[in-house]
């Protein structure tokens, strides 16, 4: 082979590479954003989100929320709070039926996801960190898609630039 060629070669790889690993980097590259409190009372506001203009992406921060629905790897979402029990410690509540407060944002394609149950599709593994009482096991974007387009679960959903970037689930006996 000539020098010529392995140098083209050489360059087309280079600038490959920095394509790959530029997106991946941009993709995965966003502020700490500052979290809600975990079992927070109220629903979180989205200043200047306008609710008139049909469902779209909330502005770049952490919600406390749960996925409602996934279609074509958009995922449709809602404030949530605590609410304190009388005959138990409580549980989370969305919106009441009827208000107005979802948003819906393409799922990145290198989302983090972590687990408070595990991968597994039985959910049998602990995987919460004690410390916090949030999820720390990272488990692939499938199974986020698969577990929270099924059955919605409270977590912290970090949105940055109109996508889903962080899923951390809320651990709730």
């Amino acid at each position: 082979m000539n020098a010529s060629l392995r140098g083209i070669l050489a360059a087309g790889a280079a600038g490959a590479l920095v394509l790959v690993s530029g997106g991946a980097a941009d993709a995965a590259a966003y502020p700490k954003y500052k979290a809600p409190k975990t079992f927070g009372t109220t629903f979180q506001a989205d200043p200047g989100h306008d609710f008139t203009k049909g469902i779209h992406s909330r502005h770049n921060g952490i919600l406390r929320g749960r996925i409602t629905h996934v279609r074509g790897g958009v995922a449709e979402y809602e404030p949530i709070k605590w609410k304190k029990g009388t005959h138990t410690e409580g549980l989370f509540v969305g919106p009441r039926e009827g208000s107005v407060g979802a948003y819906a944002s393409p799922i990145a394609k290198n989302v983090v996801f972590l687990s408070a149950y595990g991968c597994k599709s039985t959910m049998s593994d602990m995987t919460v960190s004690r410390k916090t009482g949030l999820g720390a096991k990272r488990c692939s974007r499938a199974t986020l898609i698969k577990r929270h387009g099924a059955r919605p679960h409270p977590a912290l959903i970090t949105v940055h630039k109109g996508h889903i970037v962080k899923v951390q689930e809320i651990y709730t006996p």
